[in-house]
């Protein structure tokens, strides 16, 4: 029951990086982009849990808000640049 429950959640995400990808390309400006980007990095954090939960393991919880704070930060990044237009004050 568990890893049915698992495969439907994996391919679901998966079809949502996916709809997330094309956003990025299609997007009409740079803050579609961005968000885009974002969702990007929650959709692989949901796929890493997955598969943490699926092989039973903690490591890849550990690499999941790795990428969490990665994430935070390199979107915090692209809106400074947006709004100012240089990361460095």
């Amino acid at each position: 029951m568990l890893s049915t429950a698992i495969m439907i959640s994996t391919t679901l995400v998966c079809i949502s990086l996916m709809l997330n990808l094309w956003r990025l390309f299609k997007g009409p400006g740079r803050p579609d982009r961005i968000l885009a980007l974002d969702t990007m990095y929650i959709n692989s954090i949901a796929l890493i849990i997955l598969f943490g939960i699926s092989a039973g393991t903690a490591l890849y919880f550990e690499a999941a808000l790795l990428i969490a704070m990665l994430g935070f930060v390199s979107t915090v990044a692209m809106c400074k640049y947006i709004l100012r237009g240089d990361l460095i004050e």
